[in-house]
């Protein structure tokens, strides 16, 4: 019988002190993580470095990802404990999606604009 998958949403912050490699790092492993426990990655967005709302371990700013993946209901515990232990992820917060929300998602992806940026040549002509 075949394992019924979910959708879920997952926003986590990573300490931005650590080096560039070592965010690259713990974000390829989270992906990793998710897709070998029988999870697949449908969008993942990465924020950047961010200022928090308020100080977490004494730390102004984070490394904001968001991602929407597929993956089997008991992942999630296991996920979120790999988290939990991890003292470079300083917050995360899964979400199952409903209907209501893969819709607007998908509405979002369809009527997303994609931002015009001037080229060299703009430039010469003034």
């Amino acid at each position: 019988m075949a394992t019924k998958t979910n959708t879920y949403e997952l926003t986590y912050i990573l300490n931005s002190v650590i080096s560039d490699d070592q965010i690259a790092d713990l974000v390829s492993r989270i992906d990793k993580y998710i897709t070998e426990n029988g999870g697949s990655i449908l969008d993942k967005e990465v924020w950047g470095t961010q200022r928090l709302a308020y100080p977490i371990e004494k730390k102004r700013n984070g490394y904001y990802v968001d991602m929407t993946f597929e993956a089997p209901g008991e992942l999630i515990a296991r996920l979120e404990r790999a988290m939990e232990i991890n003292d470079n992820v300083l917050r995360y917060l899964t979400l199952k999606m409903d209907r209501k929300m893969i819709k607007y998602r998908t509405e979002r992806k369809r009527t997303a604009v994609v931002p015009v940026t001037e080229t060299d040549a703009d430039d010469e002509e003034e």
